[in-house]
C-alpha cells in the first residue's frame, strides 16, 4: 500500500518547486527533506555517499542550502558545494567524477526569484526515477529527523574547481579558436550561467555582448532569458551580432537570436542541429507533444521520423536512451546531446549551433516552415481531472472542430496554469478555437 498517496506531493514533472517558504521550502521542511535524501541515498548507495550541490542566484538558494545541508549531514552524508554553478555543470561533473555518488540543484529555472526548488541527480540516469521520489517522499513522511551524528563529514566547498573542470570539458568538445570573427550576444538571465557562459565563449575565441549578468537575488529570469529574449533580439541588431543566446535561470535550456533578430526556439535547434555532422545520420529525433507539425513534416521529408513524448526533457532523455539516439529537443529550449549529456545544457546546445551554422553556411538559422500555433496559459487554483466531466466534454468537442489540426490541454509541472494549444494550418481557425476553449475551461476551473 502507498503511504503517501493521502500526502501533499513533494515533486513535479521537474524535481521539487514552489514558493519560497511554502510548503515543502519551509525552513522545517527543508531540514526534513534534507534528511529523507540521506537516508534515500544511503539505501541506494551506500553507507557513506557523498553529494554535490550546487545552486542558481536566487536570494533564497543559500538559506535553502544550509538547511538542506543540515539534513543531510544528520545522516552522515559528506557534502561537497559547487555554490553557484548551472544544473548541467552539476550533472555532468556528478557523472563523470569518482568523488561523487548523486548531485542536488537547487533552483527554479525560468521561474521568478520568488520560487525556488530542489533537482536530485542520480549518477547513473541524471535525473532520479519515480520510484525515487517516491521513496523520498514516503522516508520525508514517514521516518523521524535523525540527531546529529559523531561522525559529520562536513562541507567541502569546491566552487572554482568545479567551473574550470565544467569550463575545460565543454571546451575540449571544440576546436581552439573556432568561434574567431564571431560575434556573440549573451543573455545570461541574471542566473546560474553569469561567469562561465561568457568565460567559455571568449576561451573559444568569440567576441561577445553580454547583457543580463549582474545578479543581485531577485532579478533573475526577469524580463529576461530564454522566455523573455526582446532585450536580447535589441542587443543583436544594434551590435550586429552575428548571433545571439539566451538561457535560462539555471541554463539547461537556450532561445536563439539570429543576425536578424528573429527568435528560434527548440524546434527549430533541433531542425538546424539535425544536419550537423555529429547527428545528421540519426534516423529520428525525439520531440515531445508540444513540438511543431512543421518539423515533423521537414524531417519525413528527410527521411527522419520525429519521436513524440510528453513534456518534460526527463521523458525525452528516456526515449533516446531506449531508441539509443543522440539528438531529442523541447520547443522550450531543452537540447539534449546524447553524446555529450542526458540532459539539457544550454552552452553546449549554443556551441553546437555555432558549429552547424559554420558548417552549413547557414548564417540566417533557416530552418523549416511552421504550421501556426497558438497558445493560453490560464492560472487556476487548483489542478482538477481533465478526463472527468464538463472538462473532458470541453476539451473532444474543440478538438473535433480542430479537423486537420492539434489540440493540447496540459497542466503546468512546475506552476499552477493551465495550458492550451491549438496547431493548425490556418492561423485564425487555431486563434478561434484556441480562445474559445479557453474561455470555457477557464469558467469550469475557476
Amino acid at each position: 500500500m502507498d503511504k503517501t498517496k493521502n500526502y501533499k506531493t513533494l515533486f513535479g514533472t521537474d524535481g521539487i518547486r514552489c514558493t519560497y517558504g511554502e510548503f515543502p521550502l519551509k525552513e522545517s521542511n527543508i531540514i526534513l527533506l534534507g534528511n529523507a535524501i540521506a537516508l534515500w541515498a544511503k539505501k541506494k548507495y551506500h553507507d557513506t555517499p557523498t553529494v554535490l550541490i550546487g545552486c542558481d542566484t536566487r536570494e533564497s538558494s543559500d538559506i535553502i542550502c544550509i538547511f538542506l545541508s543540515l539534513g543531510l549531514s544528520l545522516d552522515g552524508i559528506k557534502i561537497y558545494d559547487a555554490h553557484i554553478a548551472p544544473t548541467p555543470t552539476i550533472t555532468r561533473m556528478v557523472q563523470h567524477d569518482k568523488r561523487f555518488d548523486f548531485g542536488i540543484m537547487i533552483t527554479a529555472s525560468h521561474n521568478p526569484y520568488q520560487d525556488n526548488g530542489i533537482k536530485i541527480i542520480d549518477k547513473k540516469t541524471g535525473k532520479i526515477s519515480k520510484a525515487d521520489e517516491e521513496t523520498i517522499t514516503n522516508l520525508f513522511y514517514n521516518e523521524p529527523c535523525c540527531d546529529f551524528s559523531e561522525n559529520d563529514p562536513g562541507m567541502e566547498m569546491i566552487t572554482k574547481e568545479i567551473e574550470k573542470k565544467y569550463i575545460n570539458t565543454i571546451t575540449s568538445y571544440f576546436e581552439k579558436d573556432f568561434l574567431k570573427n564571431t560575434k556573440v550576444a549573451l543573455d545570461c538571465a541574471h542566473g546560474a550561467t553569469f561567469k562561465v557562459a561568457p568565460k567559455i565563449f571568449e576561451t573559444l575565441g568569440a567576441e561577445i555582448i553580454t547583457i543580463n549578468h549582474t545578479p543581485n537575488g531577485i532579478n533573475i529570469n526577469k524580463n529576461c532569458g530564454s522566455t523573455r529574449p526582446e532585450r536580447l533580439q535589441k542587443t543583436v541588431l544594434k551590435h550586429k551580432a552575428d548571433i545571439g543566446f539566451a538561457f535560462d535561470g539555471d541554463g539547461d535550456r537556450i532561445t536563439v537570436v539570429n543576425k536578424h533578430g528573429e527568435i528560434k526556439d527548440g524546434d527549430d535547434i533541433a531542425c538546424l542541429l539535425s544536419e550537423h555532422p555529429e547527428y545528421k545520420n540519426q534516423t529520428s529525433i525525439v520531440g515531445t507533444i508540444m513540438s511543431n507539425y512543421g518539423l515533423e513534416l521537414h524531417l519525413e521529408s528527410q527521411g527522419k521520423k520525429l519521436i513524440r513524448t510528453d513534456v518534460g526533457d526527463k521523458y525525452i532523455s528516456r526515449k533516446m536512451k531506449e531508441h539509443n539516439l543522440l539528438l531529442g529537443a523541447e520547443q522550450s529550449g531543452h537540447i539534449i546531446l546524447g553524446d555529450y549529456l542526458h540532459s539539457g545544457d544550454g552552452i553546449f546546445a549554443a556551441l553546437r549551433v555555432c558549429q552547424v551554422i559554420k558548417h552549413t553556411d547557414n548564417s540566417a538559422c533557416e530552418t523549416f516552415k511552421k504550421c501556426p500555433q497558438v497558445k493560453i496559459n490560464i492560472p487556476v487554483k487548483t489542478k482538477k481531472d481533465l478526463s472527468c466531466a464538463p472538462c473532458s466534454e470541453i476539451i473532444i468537442k474543440h478538438s473535433n472542430m480542430l479537423k486537420t489540426g492539434r489540440l493540447i490541454v496540459r497542466y503546468s509541472g512546475t506552476e499552477n496554469l493551465l495550458r492550451v494549444t491549438a496547431e493548425a494550418k490556418d492561423s485564425q481557425v487555431a486563434e478561434n478555437i484556441c480562445m474559445q476553449i479557453s474561455k470555457q475551461l477557464e469558467k469550469e476551473l475557476n
